[in-house]
């Protein structure tokens, strides 16, 4: 868990998304992981259009089961579970998931993802791809956030 310490706090920033079967949009986004005193992180995230409308949410847990490694586990209210594995990097500090993903039959079809996190002093980069709509994995969003609080 020590591998995932600089992550503990609240981030905030812009985002912007694009998709081959979207329009791109921007966003802002707020992204907490917070430490319960277990060995994993809770992870909140949230995004709102520029306009101050909502416009995503999903929660989950990050673990380092083994050094370099890291898991996440999420869920999504739009009918999907992710999981994923992956590794963790100190200098600089990074993080790469790649994730398979279960939908409830009224989502919309996605089957995998790859997550990134980037850390650079109080800015934190963040990119997600997925695979959706019958298309292989494509650049969905990327993120710059700014450390608001510490954990």
């Amino acid at each position: 868990m020590e591998a995932l310490q600089p992550l503990i706090g609240t981030w905030r920033g812009e985002g912007h998304g694009n998709y081959p079967t979207i329009e791109a949009f921007d966003y802002t986004e707020e992204i907490t992981f917070a430490d319960v005193g277990k060995p994993f992180l809770v992870y909140h995230q949230r995004t709102w259009a520029p306009d101050g409308r909502p416009l995503h949410v999903e929660m989950g847990y990050l673990r380092t089961p083994s050094p370099g490694v890291v898991e996440i586990t999420m869920a999504l209210p739009t009918g999907q579970a992710e999981t994923g594995v992956g590794t963790v990097a100190a200098d600089p500090f990074q993080i790469t998931l790649d994730c398979v993903v279960a939908s409830t039959p009224s989502a919309k079809p996605v089957t995998g993802s790859r997550r990134a996190l980037g850390l650079d002093g109080d800015v934190l980069q963040t990119s997600y791809a997925m695979a959706a709509m019958g298309l292989e994995l494509q650049p969905h969003l990327t993120s710059r956030l700014v450390r608001q609080a510490a954990g």
